[in-house]
């Protein structure tokens, strides 16, 4: 726990408490087995992690890192992002890692790109089996960070049709997963004209959303 400990020290710096310039630190990519592509939404962090440094002044190296789930190089991020569309298989011994790294202080943020849905939730059950997922109320502090959502998590693409929803994973008080829903947020960070029909508004709608996200972790 002392990579993580290290972590938190780090994000106290950031949020002002010290008058000296951060240390750059990175966000991860969650690398699973099963066979879903976990490598979707290529250029998504990296544009978050832009948005980030320019509107939020924090110090993200420019590119991600990839990390396993069951490694122990996890512990040294404070921020790791999973996005697919298949499926996903956690080992034990992997389960067991993202518990230890997510009840240690670590924040993973899950995005269904469209059909991870029936394949992410048993698996974070291995990992929280005394958890479920609950769904946010739009009132949650996640939602009203630097910018304000007053109905919830936006809207970016429209799967089935369905409202976008976020669900949460609650470890003794403290929110240690976020899963986005309905939403495929990470579709919206990648870069401007990716996909038919994105907008410069829906777009931008992503990165604020996200940059909640990390604001949120950062101040929790």
């Amino acid at each position: 726990m002392r990579k993580l400990a290290y972590v938190t020290a780090i994000l106290i710096v950031v949020i002002g408490i010290s008058s000296f310039a951060p240390p750059s630190y990175k966000m991860a990519r969650l690398k699973y087995n099963g066979g879903g592509d976990w490598y979707g939404d290529r250029t998504a962090l990296i544009n978050l992690i832009k948005f980030c440094n320019q509107n939020l002044k924090t110090s993200f190296e420019p590119e991600e890192d990839v990390v396993e789930v069951g490694s122990e190089q996890l512990f040294n991020y404070p921020f790791v992002f999973m996005t697919g569309h298949g499926n996903v298989i956690f080992s034990d011994q992997e389960a067991s890692n993202l518990r230890k790294y997510l009840t240690g202080g670590g924040f993973l943020h899950i995005d269904d790109n469209y059909g991870l849905d029936q394949f992410i939730r048993p698996q974070m059950k291995k990992v929280f089996p005394e958890l479920d997922f609950v769904e946010l109320p739009v009132n949650y502090a996640i939602y009203h960070q630097k910018y304000d959502f007053p109905a919830g998590l936006p809207k970016i693409h429209e799967h089935d049709g369905k409202r976008a929803q976020g669900f949460g994973l609650i470890y003794k008080g403290r929110l240690v997963c976020f899963y986005t829903y309905e939403c495929d947020l990470g579709n919206g960070w990648e870069d401007y004209g990716t996909y038919a029909g994105d907008t410069q508004e829906s777009r931008l709608k992503a990165l604020k959303m996200g940059a909640n996200l990390v604001q949120y972790i950062f101040t929790k």
